[in-house]
């Protein structure tokens, strides 16, 4: 089973997996959402275009998944696993950067990045739910940057709120177009691409504003 192919045509497995599984599919989209944004070392799994290919199957299968169950239950996978991930962080970070002497855990590398989430953490965490690979590390990098639960746990929401139901929905209404279901692994290609927009964006912007504070400062 080649990964690539499963991405491309997620609409294809999920459909699988669910006259396999029946009700405790709900449980497996669970645990995948919850280990893709809550443990660094699944950052493969797929999460855009598992939640559009969902969306489509809640209403293109004759035993379809409920909607209003999906979304708040997937939510909660997600909230649940940036906080897992976040408080990994925290309790991590201070251990590894520790040493003022080690060649990889450098103390100044964990000011850094605290310095970097005062600045940049609420549109960070947002904006990386849209991000695949990054949204793994974010949570864990936010953690070990100390930024402040209660800001954090704010954001994710925002962030788990708008990235689930986005895709869910998007798959929901659009996902039994013709046209989409003619072409459906070009419509994951471009659902991968605007997904890492926003950061790319960002990241100019960022840069450029970087520019003009240098020039002005000459």
């Amino acid at each position: 089973m080649n990964f690539i192919d499963i991405l491309l045509h997620i609409d294809q497995y999920v459909g699988q997996w669910l006259a396999l599984l029946g009700p405790w599919m709900y449980v497996l989209m669970f645990l995948i959402i919850f280990a893709e944004t809550g443990l660094v070392v699944t950052p493969f799994l797929p999460g855009d275009s598992l939640l559009f290919a969902l969306g489509v199957l809640t209403v293109s299968n004759e035993n379809p998944l409920n909607i209003w169950i999906l979304s708040p239950l997937l939510m909660a996978a997600a909230l649940i696993g940036d906080n897992v991930n976040y408080t990994v962080g925290r309790w991590l970070g201070p251990r590894v950067f520790r040493d003022d002497q080690s060649r990889y855990f450098k103390r100044q590398h964990l000011v850094k990045t605290q310095s970097f989430y005062e600045k940049f953490g609420p549109k960070a965490v947002i904006l990386a739910r849209f991000a695949p690979i990054i949204r793994t590390f974010v949570p864990f990098v936010a953690g070990v940057g100390a930024m402040k639960r209660s800001r954090f746990i704010g954001y994710s929401i925002i962030g788990a709120i708008l990235w689930i139901n986005g895709f869910l929905f998007a798959g929901h209404f659009f996902g039994t177009l013709p046209g989409v279901k003619r072409n459906f692994h070009l419509v994951i290609l471009a659902i991968i691409c605007l997904s890492l927009l926003p950061i790319v964006i960002e990241f100019f912007r960022q840069r450029a504003l970087l520019k003009k504070g240098r020039a002005a400062s000459i």
